[in-house]
């Protein structure tokens, strides 16, 4: 089989799915981590068509984004399957998984990169265990530029950013609908566990969200399929945008 490289960015949330999703298929693989923003470029001279992590080279294919790679990893490796065999029981995995990836994904990347415009110290948190081809001290030296661009990219205004807030307790609402009517939280896990997961994760990241997500179904799910999530924001967030 030809070698399985990841190309990930530290503390990206999408990068961990896919990590979840090969372990969850034993797949062996090489883990590369990128710095956030020079990874698109990076991408583009490794030959993938697009900039986003994870990016995955998989059987001589190079794959992007979380739902190809989880539709890729069903073809070609369908023992420990990531979807249910039944149609109905499918389509609601799949349906939740496209929710996952369009509608919460975004949320926590845009928070992020808002709060490390305020506080770059935390920034180095979410390279806990990654392998930079720079020392990570000089990494965080020169980071501001990168946070200004991925702020950019990510459109992470503080309009936007209040407007996530104030959506959050009705996305979480429906994580713990997800969950209650069994679409989530199966064992063993499926690919909108994975994916909505990493997101929850991620948002329990932060200090000032802990209290409104941590006693949900949400919160308690996400922590069972991610137990380890590297990275802490300590507070950032003016009290009166927080989610009531």
């Amino acid at each position: 089989m030809t070698a399985t490289t990841l190309y990930v960015v530290p503390g990206s949330h999408p990068s961990m799915t896919g990590r979840l999703m090969l372990e969850h298929k034993r797949i062996q693989y090489r883990r590369v981590d990128l710095l956030p923003a020079v990874h698109k470029p990076t991408l583009r001279l490794l030959g993938f068509a697009g900039t986003t992590v994870p990016a995955l080279r998989l059987e001589g294919r190079r794959i992007q984004s979380t739902l190809e790679i989880s539709r890729s990893l069903e073809q070609l490796y369908p023992e420990a399957p990531l979807f249910p065999t039944t149609a109905p029981e499918r389509a609601a995995v799949e349906d939740a998984e496209r929710w996952g990836e369009s509608v919460l994904q975004p949320i926590p990347r845009r928070l992020s990169w808002w709060a490390f415009s305020r506080d770059r110290n935390s920034l180095g948190s979410f390279a806990q265990g990654a392998r930079l081809h720079v020392p990570l001290a000089l990494a965080l030296r020169t980071a501001a530029p990168i946070v200004a661009i991925e702020r950019r990219i990510n459109r992470a205004t503080n309009a936007a950013v209040r407007a996530d807030l104030a959506a959050l307790p009705e996305h979480l609402d429906h994580v713990d609908a997800l969950i209650e009517a069994g679409t989530l939280g199966t064992k063993p896990p499926n690919a909108a566990d994975y994916q909505i997961a990493t997101s929850v994760r991620l948002l329990l990241c932060f200090d000032d969200l802990r209290e409104t997500l941590e006693r949900r179904p949400a919160a308690i799910h996400a922590h069972r399929i991610v137990p380890d999530f590297p990275g802490r924001i300590p507070p950032v967030i003016q009290a009166e945008w927080l989610p009531k």
